[in-house]
């Protein structure tokens, strides 16, 4: 399976993956916005960004902030919604 196959199926999997790399693309965004914008838990959101983050496809702008983390997609994020994901926008 190519890499761009299997992070295909990884996002599909999880349907907070998808949702909070679709809120990612308009920019930046801390933890606290991507709970408010998505309407996920608090808890899903921590760990969705921690999924993504150990497959490359987001980043941590200032990891050593304590409070106010700012996410980003990563240029391999940014390529894999440009791929048809075959779930609509």
């Amino acid at each position: 399976m190519a890499t761009s196959d299997y992070l295909r199926a990884f996002i599909l999997r999880g349907k907070n993956r998808l949702l909070v790399l679709k809120t990612l693309r308009d920019g930046e965004k801390t933890q606290a916005q991507l709970h408010h914008e998505t309407g996920l838990y608090r808890s899903h959101v921590t760990r969705t960004l921690s999924e993504l983050k150990g497959k490359g496809l987001v980043k941590c702008l200032n990891p050593k902030d304590r409070i106010y983390k700012l996410y980003v997609l990563t240029e391999k994020g940014q390529a894999l919604l440009k791929m048809d994901l075959g779930c609509g926008s």
